[in-house]
């Protein structure tokens, strides 16, 4: 191992994993991988990361909250709602293509460990469907969107309802022709079911 003279964080630890996933794939990258990527020893790793698994779920949930970060500003923003919710998912699909597709081993990596990482993956859609909330939450009090009794309960309804748009399980289809129309065709239907 050659000795590094950096500092060993959680972050370089994190990102060498996502290069040795890239390039071993889930079921034989190991932490020995990580730690000879880092020159560093596996110990070394362990003391960051109790066990492979934390260390799997924490890679995912970083790869996941890259998503939830480039989706918050746009929840946050003081905007027209329609305008907020259409960017808002145009958004997560995008960034849902774009993983997908420039990236291809990595992500089918990930959709592994997603699987593996309910905790990971639970808290994720609960951050977006919150975001959504909130996005929902503000049509209602302006009068763009209709009361509900639940803003919660329509947000994961519009979540759902746009699932081919974002969920791994989809990806082969994000690149088939006319799929950018499918997608604004189910958009300007949920949101003319949102309307008043």
């Amino acid at each position: 191992m050659a000795p590094t003279s950096e500092i060993l964080t959680a972050e370089r630890i994190l990102e060498a994993t996502e290069d040795v996933l890239r390039r071993h794939g889930p079921a034989k990258a190991t932490v020995v991988d990580v730690a000879r990527a880092l020159g560093v020893s596996h110990g070394s790793v362990y003391r960051h990361f109790r066990t492979k698994a934390a260390l799997r779920e924490a890679v995912t949930k970083r790869w996941l909250d890259r998503t939830s970060g480039e989706l918050s500003g746009i929840a946050a923003a003081d905007r027209d709602p329609e305008t907020r919710l259409r960017d808002w998912l145009a958004t997560l699909f995008a960034a849902k293509r774009r993983k997908a597709g420039d990236d291809p081993e990595l992500f089918a990596t990930y959709t592994v460990l997603t699987g593996e990482n309910g905790t990971a993956v639970g808290e994720h859609i609960a951050d977006l469907t919150a975001q959504l909330t909130r996005i929902v939450e503000a049509g209602v009090r302006s009068g763009t969107f209709a009361a509900t009794t639940d803003p919660g309960t329509t947000a994961r309804a519009v979540f759902h309802a746009t699932g081919r748009f974002h969920d791994p399980l989809y990806a082969r289809e994000w690149e088939e022709p006319g799929i950018e129309a499918d997608f604004t065709a189910v958009l300007d239907l949920v949101v003319r079911g949102l309307r008043p």
